[in-house]
């Protein structure tokens, strides 16, 4: 699971303490393969789930189902935009800027 602090509220904290099997791997906020995963859950908020009126979980699920097999049946790709060059360069502005404003 992400970093998001949501996740450690002593509530699930508790919950993860009661199933000692279970084994919790945290991704750094912002994992990049994470971020794809949750663009194409918006993508599938935008154009679907939004777009409906759904009766029951039922219809929303035959819904989501729905979208899927459609997508699926001529997939794309994600494709980033930006280079790793890019990419580092906005960090290193970010940087630049946090250490000016003194934190």
């Amino acid at each position: 699971m992400d970093n998001y602090g949501t996740h450690k509220t002593p509530k699930i904290q508790q919950g993860l303490a009661r199933r000692p099997h279970w084994h919790v791997h945290f991704t750094p906020t912002g994992a990049s393969w994470l971020n794809l995963v949750e663009r194409f859950f918006g993508e599938i908020t935008e154009k679907r789930i939004r777009r409906g009126a759904f009766k029951s979980v039922r219809d929303l699920e035959q819904a989501i189902e729905d979208y899927l097999r459609t997508h699926n049946h001529t997939p794309k790709p994600f494709i980033w935009t930006k280079t790793a060059d890019e990419i580092f360069r906005k960090i290193a502005r970010l940087c630049e800027g946090i250490c000016q404003s003194g934190h």
